[in-house]
């Protein structure tokens, strides 16, 4: 199984959207810096916003792509106050 994940930098200001099979490790990942040029190492205050788990992986690669390509922080805040948006995107995407 697999998640779509949302992180939030108050320092920046700005979410991150990713997609992994074990969430808590790809996190740990992120908060370690692990990745040294990647986005997530700009900030170290990232906390998990939001997330879809129990995902097929194809699935949840395409919805990580459908919210990266909103560009919208209002439709990544959205996605949270309305579940249904989620239950549309699993439609979506099979």
């Amino acid at each position: 199984m697999a998640s779509v994940y949302i992180l939030y930098s108050k320092k920046l200001d700005k979410f991150y959207t990713g997609s992994c099979k074990e969430l808590f490790y790809r996190l740990n990942q992120h908060l370690s810096k692990e990745f040294i040029d990647s986005f997530t190492a700009k900030a170290d205050d990232w906390e998990l916003y939001f997330s879809i788990d129990r995902l097929e992986y194809r699935q949840a690669r395409l919805i990580e792509m459908h919210i990266k390509k909103m560009k919208s922080k209002t439709f990544i805040q959205n996605l949270k106050k309305y579940p249904e948006i989620i239950e549309r995107l699993k439609l979506k995407y099979p």
